[in-house]
């Protein structure tokens, strides 16, 4: 039957079931595939989330061997789409709008229309994509992906052309597991309204990818990174917070639409960049972070009181991001890297039962407007 009520936000619209995860934005907790998220981020391999998200169950050995033979054979880009990014970094457009040109490039030279494997090589070429436009946006050369690294070292090896440290890689594949799959986001939502219509998924992924671009949506880590630097030059976190919210400045990192308490998400990242800056020389950024994040709660609940703006995902992100050495510009496509994963895990649940999404809407236009000849207007 036919409900009339409208939802602009369609917060309270249920538009699919999925066993990828489930948020519950009162208690604020984030379970992925049955995982509660911080028993799943700080133990798994990336690979080891991507086989979650695609089997609904943890690999053994020799499957996760498999899969990661799989995404290394396929994490080369073609000359077309280094083409593509290399026009793109010599114009100056940004790293989501590479990202955008490299995923919907990929279909150009792909063996099959199989939904499985454009699956896997979207999520294996994400990383070299964004590692080749940031090679090409430096003056470089683009760096060949190294079999022997697993997808996360990978990924930090083609933005710097060093091998990192095993503390980096940690760090960053908590990060990519964090944030792999988040509910029917927007970009999620995007993906799956595009792949219910029985098209690719590359296609599917290239709308998720314009999705995430949007800076309500994915753009925040960066202007937390630039907040947090001016707290820290300022040296007096209290003092800098009570001008930001006197002069109306919105601080970056706090408040989130589903969440009525901290991220859990923001919990685990805080943890993982305690674990990273543990005895580094660049601490500080991290204990800068700490004391805004202690200091901003409780002077938002006194000038919001009872809006629960705690931290986000976004807040600790930017710590993390940086300490692993993910330039600034590169938070947004990084949050692909990791979200492709669950974006294209989407895809294969939408067409396992698909049913083409196609919401209805409120009419309030004119009505009974009769024609008038041009020369008559």
């Amino acid at each position: 039957m036919a409900d009339d009520t409208l939802d602009p936000g369609l917060e309270h619209v249920i538009a699919a079931e999925t066993r990828l995860s489930h948020i519950d934005g009162e208690a604020g907790e984030l379970v992925v595939a049955g995982y509660p998220l911080a028993e799943l981020a700080g133990h798994a391999t990336f690979e080891e989330t991507v086989f979650l998200l695609r089997n609904d169950r943890l690999p053994t050995e020799s499957e996760l061997d498999a899969l990661r033979d799989d995404l290394r054979a396929h994490r080369d880009v073609p000359e077309v789409t280094r083409e593509l990014l290399r026009e793109a970094a010599e114009r100056g457009n940004g790293a989501m709008d590479a990202v955008r040109m490299g995923a919907a490039s990929a279909s150009l030279v792909r063996e099959t229309d199989d939904p499985e494997r454009d699956a896997l090589l979207a999520v294996a070429q994400f990383p070299t994509i964004v590692g080749t436009y940031w090679r090409y946006r430096q003056g470089e050369d683009p760096l060949a992906p190294r079999e022997d690294l697993g997808h996360a070292a990978n990924y930090l090896y083609l933005l710097t052309g060093e091998v990192p440290d095993e503390a980096r890689v940690r760090g960053l594949e908590t990060y990519l597991n964090t944030v792999c799959d988040h509910g029917l986001n927007a970009s999620t939502f995007a993906a799956r309204a595009i792949v219910s219509t029985e098209t690719d998924v590359l296609s599917a992924v290239t709308g998720a990818v314009g999705a995430l671009k949007g800076p309500l949506h994915g753009g925040a880590p960066g202007p937390v990174l630039d907040m947090l630097r001016e707290v820290h030059e300022s040296g007096d976190a209290v003092t800098w917070v009570r001008e930001a919210l006197s002069s109306g400045q919105r601080l970056m990192g706090f408040g989130h639409r589903v969440y009525e308490v901290r991220d859990p998400r923001a919990a685990v990242l805080s943890t993982a960049a305690e674990r990273l800056f543990e005895d580094r020389p660049d601490a500080d950024l991290f204990e800068t972070a700490r004391e805004t994040e202690r200091v901003a709660v409780d002077l938002l609940e006194e000038h919001k009181p009872g809006r629960q703006l705690e931290t986000n995902v976004e807040f600790y992100t930017a710590v993390l991001l940086c300490g692993v050495g993910v330039p600034q510009e590169l938070f947004t496509a990084t949050f692909g890297v990791a979200r492709v994963a669950g974006w294209t895990a989407h895809c294969l649940e939408q067409l396992a039962n698909n049913r083409i999404v196609r919401p209805r809407s409120r009419y309030v236009g004119e009505r009974g407007r009769t024609w008038a000849a041009l020369e008559a207007r």
